[in-house]
Protein backbone atom coordinates (compact mmCIF):
# COMPACT_ATOMS: atom_id res chain seq x y z
CA UNK A 1 0.00 0.00 0.00
CA UNK A 2 1.02 3.51 -0.84
CA UNK A 3 0.60 6.82 1.38
CA UNK A 4 -2.61 8.59 0.85
CA UNK A 5 -0.88 12.02 -0.63
CA UNK A 6 -3.72 13.98 0.19
CA UNK A 7 -4.20 12.62 3.93
CA UNK A 8 -0.20 13.35 4.34
CA UNK A 9 -0.68 17.16 3.38
CA UNK A 10 -3.33 17.14 6.01
CA UNK A 11 -1.54 16.14 8.89
CA UNK A 12 1.97 17.37 8.16
CA UNK A 13 -0.47 20.96 8.39
CA UNK A 14 -1.81 20.25 11.13
CA UNK A 15 -0.45 17.82 12.84
CA UNK A 16 -3.78 15.46 13.49
CA UNK A 17 -6.09 13.42 10.85
CA UNK A 18 -9.01 11.98 11.91
CA UNK A 19 -10.15 8.23 9.93
CA UNK A 20 -13.85 8.46 11.17
CA UNK A 21 -15.59 4.76 11.25
CA UNK A 22 -12.00 3.30 10.74
CA UNK A 23 -12.34 -0.16 12.62
CA UNK A 24 -14.56 -3.01 11.70
CA UNK A 25 -17.22 -4.49 13.95
CA UNK A 26 -14.97 -7.20 14.72
CA UNK A 27 -11.48 -5.79 15.59
CA UNK A 28 -13.53 -3.19 18.33
CA UNK A 29 -14.79 -6.44 20.00
CA UNK A 30 -10.67 -7.57 20.32
CA UNK A 31 -9.99 -4.36 21.46
CA UNK A 32 -13.31 -4.78 24.01
CA UNK A 33 -11.53 -7.72 25.07
CA UNK A 34 -7.93 -6.61 25.77
CA UNK A 35 -8.89 -3.94 27.59
CA UNK A 36 -11.62 -6.09 29.92
CA UNK A 37 -9.34 -6.74 32.70
CA UNK A 38 -7.76 -3.37 32.80
CA UNK A 39 -8.15 -1.79 36.75
CA UNK A 40 -6.33 1.70 36.18
CA UNK A 41 -6.91 4.95 34.55
CA UNK A 42 -4.23 4.33 32.15
CA UNK A 43 -1.97 1.21 32.19
CA UNK A 44 -0.05 -0.46 29.30
CA UNK A 45 -1.56 -3.64 27.92
CA UNK A 46 1.19 -6.30 27.70
CA UNK A 47 1.55 -8.49 24.37
CA UNK A 48 -1.19 -11.26 24.39
CA UNK A 49 -2.88 -13.43 21.59
CA UNK A 50 -6.30 -10.89 21.27
CA UNK A 51 -4.06 -7.86 21.09
CA UNK A 52 -1.49 -9.41 18.62
CA UNK A 53 -4.92 -10.61 16.26
CA UNK A 54 -5.94 -7.33 16.21
CA UNK A 55 -3.02 -5.31 15.53
CA UNK A 56 -1.91 -7.93 12.57
CA UNK A 57 -1.01 -6.76 9.44
CA UNK A 58 -4.67 -7.76 8.06
CA UNK A 59 -6.33 -5.94 10.75
CA UNK A 60 -8.60 -2.97 10.15
CA UNK A 61 -6.19 -0.52 12.22
CA UNK A 62 -3.04 -1.20 10.56
CA UNK A 63 -4.42 -0.86 7.47
CA UNK A 64 -5.66 2.34 8.30
CA UNK A 65 -2.52 3.43 9.77
CA UNK A 66 -0.91 2.23 6.47
CA UNK A 67 -2.35 5.46 4.44
CA UNK A 68 0.35 7.82 5.91
CA UNK A 69 2.78 5.53 6.73
CA UNK A 70 3.14 2.01 4.90
CA UNK A 71 5.79 0.95 7.12
CA UNK A 72 4.97 1.46 10.57
CA UNK A 73 4.36 -1.49 12.98
CA UNK A 74 2.85 -0.55 16.84
CA UNK A 75 5.50 0.00 19.43
CA UNK A 76 3.72 0.31 22.72
CA UNK A 77 -0.09 0.47 23.79
CA UNK A 78 -1.41 2.25 26.76
CA UNK A 79 -5.32 1.99 27.45
CA UNK A 80 -7.34 4.42 28.93
CA UNK A 81 -11.11 4.25 30.57
CA UNK A 82 -12.22 7.97 31.99
CA UNK A 83 -15.27 6.57 34.25
CA UNK A 84 -16.99 7.62 37.54
CA UNK A 85 -14.25 5.45 39.64
CA UNK A 86 -11.84 6.60 37.40
CA UNK A 87 -11.80 10.49 36.72
CA UNK A 88 -9.23 12.22 35.80
CA UNK A 89 -7.80 15.76 34.04
CA UNK A 90 -4.34 16.47 32.71
CA UNK A 91 -3.15 19.83 31.80
CA UNK A 92 -1.84 20.67 28.53
CA UNK A 93 0.96 18.76 27.36
CA UNK A 94 3.30 16.78 25.13
CA UNK A 95 3.87 13.18 25.03
CA UNK A 96 7.61 12.45 24.32
CA UNK A 97 8.27 9.14 26.12
CA UNK A 98 8.80 6.21 24.56
CA UNK A 99 9.18 2.39 25.98
CA UNK A 100 11.98 0.53 25.18
CA UNK A 101 13.49 -3.46 26.48
CA UNK A 102 16.31 -2.85 28.80
CA UNK A 103 18.08 0.57 29.46
CA UNK A 104 21.28 1.65 27.78
CA UNK A 105 23.02 4.91 28.16
CA UNK A 106 22.80 5.83 24.99
CA UNK A 107 23.40 9.80 23.09
CA UNK A 108 20.31 11.78 23.23
CA UNK A 109 18.21 9.30 24.95
CA UNK A 110 17.52 10.87 28.99
CA UNK A 111 14.89 11.25 31.17
CA UNK A 112 14.97 7.33 32.37
CA UNK A 113 12.63 5.89 34.47
CA UNK A 114 10.60 1.87 35.04
CA UNK A 115 7.20 2.00 34.86
CA UNK A 116 5.71 -1.19 35.54
CA UNK A 117 8.78 -2.75 35.41
CA UNK A 118 9.43 -1.41 31.75
CA UNK A 119 11.96 1.19 30.79
CA UNK A 120 10.73 4.28 29.56
CA UNK A 121 13.17 7.11 28.32
CA UNK A 122 12.53 10.58 25.99
CA UNK A 123 13.87 10.34 22.85
CA UNK A 124 15.67 12.78 20.77
CA UNK A 125 13.17 15.20 19.00
CA UNK A 126 14.06 13.85 15.35
CA UNK A 127 12.72 10.25 16.45
CA UNK A 128 9.70 11.60 17.85
CA UNK A 129 9.09 13.36 14.75
CA UNK A 130 8.58 10.21 12.50
CA UNK A 131 6.69 8.54 14.87
CA UNK A 132 2.51 8.57 14.94
CA UNK A 133 0.36 8.71 18.13
CA UNK A 134 -2.30 6.91 17.50
CA UNK A 135 -6.25 6.55 19.56
CA UNK A 136 -8.51 4.01 18.60
CA UNK A 137 -11.97 5.27 20.54
CA UNK A 138 -13.50 2.54 21.90
CA UNK A 139 -16.64 4.22 22.97
CA UNK A 140 -18.41 7.73 22.00
CA UNK A 141 -16.73 10.83 23.40
CA UNK A 142 -16.98 14.60 23.69
CA UNK A 143 -16.62 17.32 26.18
CA UNK A 144 -19.40 15.94 28.37
CA UNK A 145 -17.31 12.97 28.79
CA UNK A 146 -14.01 14.54 28.91
CA UNK A 147 -12.79 14.46 25.58
CA UNK A 148 -9.10 15.40 24.45
CA UNK A 149 -8.39 18.48 23.44
CA UNK A 150 -5.47 19.68 20.99
CA UNK A 151 -3.87 22.65 19.77
CA UNK A 152 -4.12 21.99 15.95
CA UNK A 153 -0.46 22.64 14.23
CA UNK A 154 1.65 23.43 17.88
CA UNK A 155 3.75 19.90 16.67
CA UNK A 156 5.58 22.22 14.23
CA UNK A 157 7.41 24.11 17.22
CA UNK A 158 9.12 21.52 18.10
CA UNK A 159 9.84 20.35 22.11
CA UNK A 160 8.55 23.04 24.06
CA UNK A 161 8.45 23.14 27.88
CA UNK A 162 6.08 22.99 29.97
CA UNK A 163 6.23 26.17 31.41
CA UNK A 164 5.57 27.12 27.98
CA UNK A 165 2.37 24.94 27.12
CA UNK A 166 -0.48 27.44 28.04
CA UNK A 167 0.70 30.37 26.53
CA UNK A 168 1.60 28.19 23.39
CA UNK A 169 -1.99 26.53 22.85
CA UNK A 170 -3.53 30.02 22.60
CA UNK A 171 -1.56 30.83 19.21
CA UNK A 172 -3.05 27.67 17.32
CA UNK A 173 -6.72 26.89 17.13
CA UNK A 174 -8.26 24.38 19.51
CA UNK A 175 -10.26 21.34 18.91
CA UNK A 176 -12.31 18.75 20.95
CA UNK A 177 -11.41 15.57 20.12
CA UNK A 178 -15.42 14.43 19.92
CA UNK A 179 -15.75 10.82 18.27
CA UNK A 180 -18.07 7.55 18.12
CA UNK A 181 -17.04 4.23 18.87
CA UNK A 182 -14.12 2.90 15.93
CA UNK A 183 -13.11 6.59 14.71
CA UNK A 184 -9.17 6.97 14.91
CA UNK A 185 -7.35 9.89 15.27
CA UNK A 186 -3.40 9.79 14.40
CA UNK A 187 -1.40 12.73 15.65
CA UNK A 188 2.10 13.73 15.54
CA UNK A 189 3.87 12.80 19.05
CA UNK A 190 4.43 16.54 19.72
CA UNK A 191 1.18 18.17 19.26
CA UNK A 192 0.05 19.57 22.48
CA UNK A 193 -3.34 18.16 24.16
CA UNK A 194 -4.71 18.19 27.38
CA UNK A 195 -7.55 16.37 29.11
CA UNK A 196 -10.52 17.68 30.98
CA UNK A 197 -12.63 15.41 34.18
CA UNK A 198 -15.66 13.82 32.60
CA UNK A 199 -18.99 15.70 33.84
CA UNK A 200 -21.04 12.48 33.60
CA UNK A 201 -21.02 8.94 35.08
CA UNK A 202 -19.88 7.61 31.01
CA UNK A 203 -17.06 5.24 30.22
CA UNK A 204 -14.78 6.55 27.68
CA UNK A 205 -12.71 3.83 27.06
CA UNK A 206 -9.23 4.87 24.63
CA UNK A 207 -6.54 2.89 23.86
CA UNK A 208 -3.35 4.67 22.41
CA UNK A 209 -0.99 3.12 20.36
CA UNK A 210 2.36 4.62 19.33
CA UNK A 211 3.55 3.42 15.61
CA UNK A 212 7.47 4.11 14.51
CA UNK A 213 8.67 2.54 10.93
CA UNK A 214 12.36 2.18 12.35
CA UNK A 215 14.27 0.49 14.78
CA UNK A 216 16.13 2.39 17.39
CA UNK A 217 20.00 2.68 17.81
CA UNK A 218 21.33 -0.64 18.51
CA UNK A 219 21.69 -1.79 21.48
CA UNK A 220 18.07 0.01 22.40
CA UNK A 221 15.33 -2.34 21.05
CA UNK A 222 11.39 -1.62 21.34
CA UNK A 223 9.21 -3.27 23.49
Amino acid sequence: MKADTSLLDDFEKNGRVWLRNAISDTDLQLFDAATMHQSKAGSRIDPNYTLSTVLAKNGSLRKAVEKLDPKARPVRVVAFNKSQSTNWGVPWHQDRVISVADKHETDGFKHWTKKAGVWHCEPPQELLDRMLFVRVHLDATDRANGAMQISVGSHARGVIPAADADKTVDQYPIESCDASRGDVLIMRMLTLHCSKPSEIQSDRRVIRIDFASFDLPAPLAWT
